[in-house]
């Protein structure tokens, strides 16, 4: 899954794809560096990060969505909590719907299914304003496969099939580096939500803080989380660096399959 943030302030490409143009340029180019899915996303979920209103989201994510699927048929995931936004970007062409809030918004479940669409549900300690704020727990993998749990019963109340589900334990919202880590060294323990699992780690700061380097020097880090996440049973990766992250997840498949 490549990241196409349309923003000008997220962590680490704000401002890089802030128009339709420059963000169809950037999706043209993954697309070519083999990229399986374009998550498309309107508004900063950082650390730290401000509110952005419907209409503003609209603005930035649905031009590029429809450019793209000019083009291609790729999978195009939203990135997104706003119910209204979900539904425009379906009709407008994505096909998944990747909520960081886990479909807790109001209408948000029943939007989604209605929709019919695969939806990507995460776990988050808290708010973007607040998450790395003190986080706390008394057994982080634990709470947060409770609380997947939960938001699967949820989503399967609201008569989202179990098959179009996918959960991410949510890398560094609301966490802090131990919490990462335990939760990355545990990851095979997610696979009894039996669902799919996503990650996202690309070039987030528990790299950062490990090698010591800016969000521009954390390719390898961020290859190397990738490779570690599916060995330990991640379905899709959430990645910045396509190009060299699809080579190393290769070589991972092509062990797997020997191991199989």
């Amino acid at each position: 899954m490549g990241i196409i943030n349309t923003t000008p302030d997220s962590f680490s490409d704000g401002g890089s794809f802030d128009t339709t143009e420059k963000a169809f340029q950037h999706a043209q180019q993954m697309i070519g560096d083999g990229v399986d899915i374009l998550d498309v996303g309107g508004e900063s979920t950082r650390p730290g990060s401000q509110y952005v209103d419907q209409a503003q989201e609209l603005e930035r994510t649905i031009p590029l969505i429809k450019a793209i699927r000019e083009i291609s048929d790729i999978p195009i995931s939203i990135d997104t909590n706003k119910p209204g936004v979900m539904q425009k970007a379906i009709d407008a062409g994505a096909n998944i719907i990747n909520s960081i809030d886990a479909l807790r918004q109001e209408n948000a479940l029943a939007v989604a299914a209605e929709l019919g669409v695969p939806v990507c549900l995460m776990h988050m300690q808290g708010t973007p304003e607040n998450m790395q704020k003190e986080p706390h727990y008394n057994d982080v993998v634990a709470e947060v496969k409770v609380f997947l749990q939960q938001r699967i019963d949820a989503a399967l109340t609201a008569g989202i099939d179990r098959s179009n589900i996918i959960v991410d334990p949510g890398f560094g919202f609301g966490k802090t580096l131990q919490h990462n880590l335990h939760l990355l060294s545990s990851l095979t323990s997610f696979q009894s939500l039996d669902v799919s699992l996503l990650v996202g780690l690309s070039r987030k700061r528990m790299i950062g803080t490990i090698l010591d380097k800016p969000v521009d020097q954390r390719v390898y880090g961020s290859i190397s989380s990738a490779v570690i996440a599916v060995m330990q049973g991640a379905d899709i990766v959430r990645v910045h660096d396509v190009a060299e992250t699809v080579d190393a997840i290769k070589m991972v498949k092509a062990l797997k399959q020997v191991k199989t």
